[in-house]
């Protein structure tokens, strides 16, 4: 937590939204000391900050006098999910428009990825998925997409906490495979699931640029309509649509 030079209040509010994401960056509890060695700032100053944020509900003390991300944080993610929705729904519609297949925006959170909004293709068999729902990213061509945005070192991290288990028999399960595979998506700019989360489904994804929250956009369908002559015209109007939405949310 580095300070930007200002004045009275206003680095208030950037130390304690600073402690706020040094606690969910934690995915846990954090204690006075903790807090203290990771943002440089003075327990005293520390103790300030969190006792205001607990009283507002932002932050939780639990028994062992660590702090935690507190419930009101909750409305906050609440009304942020459906902004995010209400602003990506014009450019998922437009690439179902062009497309006419399913078209997915996901979000990396912590080691998962999470369906955060969606529009449904035109046809009457397409591929849904339930916003909302979580998944390993090894499987899922947005979450290769958004692995693709990190150093080796660090995926190798998250494949050592989540493993990869096998869900079809193309699932990607040895770390060196899916490696050479996400360097090939950094060199072409898209990432590819074929049937690899289920069998007979292909999904084509490419990241947003410039969103601050790492976000990953897809197309998806049944194998035989999303063939390659397809993914020929969908992946440069998919990349644009991406950029588009990184645009209105930088």
């Amino acid at each position: 937590m580095t300070d930007v030079p200002t004045k009275g209040g206003v680095q208030s509010l950037q130390r304690a939204f600073g402690l706020l994401e040094l606690v969910a960056a934690q995915r846990g509890a954090m204690s006075i000391s903790e807090l203290s060695a990771a943002s440089g700032l003075a327990p005293a100053t520390l103790h300030r900050l969190a006792r205001t944020l607990v009283d507002l509900g932002y932050l939780r003390q639990e028994p062992s006098r660590r702090y935690a991300l507190g419930p009101r944080l909750f409305l906050l993610a609440e009304s942020s999910s459906a902004m995010l929705d209400s602003v990506a729904q014009p450019h998922l519609g437009h690439l179902v428009d062009e497309i006419g297949e399913t078209a997915n925006l996901a979000m990396l959170d912590g080691d998962q990825v999470a369906y955060v909004a969606q529009a449904p293709g035109r046809h009457s068999m397409r591929m849904f998925t339930e916003v909302g729902r979580r998944v390993l990213p090894h499987c899922t061509a947005v979450g290769k997409a958004l692995l693709a945005l990190s150093a080796d070192a660090e995926v190798r991290a998250l494949l050592a906490r989540t493993g990869l288990p096998r869900h079809t028999p193309h699932t990607l399960t040895d770390p060196d495979d899916l490696l050479a595979q996400l360097a090939l998506v950094r060199g072409r700019g898209y990432a590819m699931d074929e049937g690899e989360q289920e069998v007979g489904v292909r999904c084509v994804a490419v990241a947003v640029p410039g969103s601050r929250t790492r976000l990953a956009m897809s197309i998806s369908g049944p194998a035989p309509r999303m063939s390659d002559e397809l993914l020929v015209h969908a992946v440069p109007v998919l990349q644009e649509a991406a950029r588009r939405l990184g645009a209105e949310l930088s």
